[in-house]
C-alpha cells in the first residue's frame, strides 16, 4: 500500500488543498481532497483489468468549489430533506436555509463540502487511511452545538473502500451523515454516459414514500408489486415509467430504503452491477436506510476530462437515517445527545462478477 500527496491548488480563500491518492497492490487507487473531504476519484480494474475512474467529479479545485451536485461530498450536519426547513428540539424552533422548494437540502447552503478539514494519514501492509476531521461551531448551518466530526476513508487490497463517521456534540443536536458519490461503472467508467442499463439490487422490502417535494409522507410501504422492487437486480431503466406502491409514475429514484439489519450490525445493502464492464459494487452499512438516487436531472459542464455529465449520468448509494427523521415521530430519530459519541461504517467493495 502507498499514500501519496500532491498539491491541488489553492481555494479563493487563500488556503492550500491537498490531494491525498491510495493505491493498493493491485494498482487500483481512490483518491481524496481535504477540500470538502471529498471523494475525487476511483480508480478500479474492468473484466479486462482495464483500470478506470468510476466517480463523477472534477479535474481542477475550481470545479469542487461550485460542485452543485455535492460529487463525491460528505453530506451533513444532516443529509437529505427536512421539512418547512425547520425543527425543534428541546422546546427550542431551529430555523435553517430553505434551498430546496420548502425543504432544507443536506445541511442548507453552507455544505460540508465547502469547507477545509484537518487530514491524518495511516499506512499498514493490507490497507492506507486518511481521516479529515473539523468542528462545526454551534450555529453553523443553523444546528445547535460545537460538533467535532472525524470522517475516516480506508482503502485496502481487497478494493474495499471503508468510511466511518465519527462525531461528538458539546449540546444535543441532529446529525444525520453520508456521502454523496455518484457511481458509473460502466465500460469508460465515469465518462461511460448514462446508467439505465446497470443493474441494482437493493436488500430492502420496504421504503419511505415521497410527495410532490421528495420529501417523505411519513408512510413506510411495501416494495412488492411496485417499480420500487429492486429485491432481484435488474436494469435501473427497466421499471422507470410504472408506478409506485401509491400509483405515482416513477420519472428516476431519489427514495430512502429500510434495511433490515440490526442498529450497529454492518449488513449487506445494496449493490450495482455492470453487464458489460462486468464491474460491481457492493455496499455494506450499519445505516438504517439507504437512499437510491439516480441523478434524472444532472446536467453538469466540466467534469472529469471536460465532458458534460447529462440525466443519469451516475447513480448514488446514501446510507443514512430516514429522511425527515426529526420530523416524522415514527422514524428512527436523528437526535444526538450532548457527550455521546456517534459512530457508523460504510463499506463500498469493488469487484468483478
Amino acid at each position: 500500500m502507498g499514500i501519496e500527496k500532491e498539491n491541488y491548488g489553492v481555494t479563493k480563500e487563500g488556503k492550500q488543498v491537498t490531494k491525498y491518492t491510495l493505491t493498493n497492490g493491485q494498482g487500483a487507487s481512490v483518491s481524496f481532497l481535504d477540500y470538502g473531504a471529498v471523494i475525487q476519484s476511483i480508480i478500479v480494474p474492468d473484466k479486462d483489468g482495464k483500470l478506470e475512474d468510476v466517480v463523477l467529479g472534477y479535474d481542477t479545485l475550481s470545479g469542487y468549489e461550485s460542485n452543485v451536485p455535492s460529487f463525491g461530498s460528505p453530506v451533513g450536519r444532516c443529509a437529505n430533506r427536512i421539512s418547512n426547513a425547520c425543527f425543534v428540539l428541546n422546546g427550542k424552533e431551529y430555523p435553517l436555509d430553505n434551498n430546496d422548494a420548502t425543504n432544507c437540502l443536506h445541511g442548507g447552503f453552507l455544505r460540508y463540502n465547502y469547507l477545509m478539514y484537518d487530514a491524518e494519514c495511516a499506512i499498514s501492509q493490507d490497507d492506507a487511511s486518511v481521516s479529515f476531521s473539523r468542528v462545526s461551531p454551534d450555529g453553523e448551518q443553523g444546528f445547535p452545538g460545537n460538533l467535532t466530526l472525524t470522517i475516516t476513508y480506508t482503502w485496502n487490497d481487497a478494493n474495499e473502500l471503508m468510511i466511518e463517521y465519527n462525531a461528538v456534540s458539546d449540546a444535543d443536536t441532529i446529525l444525520n451523515i453520508t456521502n454523496h458519490s455518484y457511481f458509473n461503472i460502466g465500460c469508460g467508467g465515469q465518462a461511460a454516459g448514462d446508467v439505465l442499463g446497470a443493474q441494482v439490487q437493493i436488500a430492502s422490502a420496504k421504503y419511505t414514500p415521497i410527495n410532490e417535494k421528495r420529501l417523505p409522507t411519513g408512510e413506510i410501504c411495501d416494495v412488492a408489486g411496485t417499480a420500487m422492487d429492486f429485491r432481484e437486480f435488474h436494469d435501473i431503466g427497466s421499471r422507470i415509467g410504472e408506478d409506485d406502491a401509491n400509483a405515482q409514475t416513477v420519472s428516476g429514484y431519489d427514495h430512502n430504503y429500510i434495511l433490515p439489519g440490526n442498529p450497529g450490525e454492518i449488513c449487506y445493502a445494496a449493490a450495482v452491477r455492470d453487464p458489460e464492464s462486468r464491474r460491481i459494487v457492493e455496499v455494506f452499512t450499519d445505516m438504517p436506510g439507504v437512499q437510491l438516487y439516480t441523478a434524472k436531472e444532472l446536467v453538469e459542464q466540466g467534469g472529469k476530462g471536460g465532458i458534460t455529465y447529462g440525466n443519469f449520468g451516475g447513480l448514488c448509494f446514501e446510507t443514512q437515517q430516514y429522511p425527515n427523521g426529526i420530523n416524522e415521530p415514527k422514524f428512527p430519530s436523528p437526535i444526538l445527545k450532548a457527550g455521546e459519541t456517534f459512530e457508523s461504517t460504510t463499506v463500498f467493495r469493488f469487484g468483478i462478477y
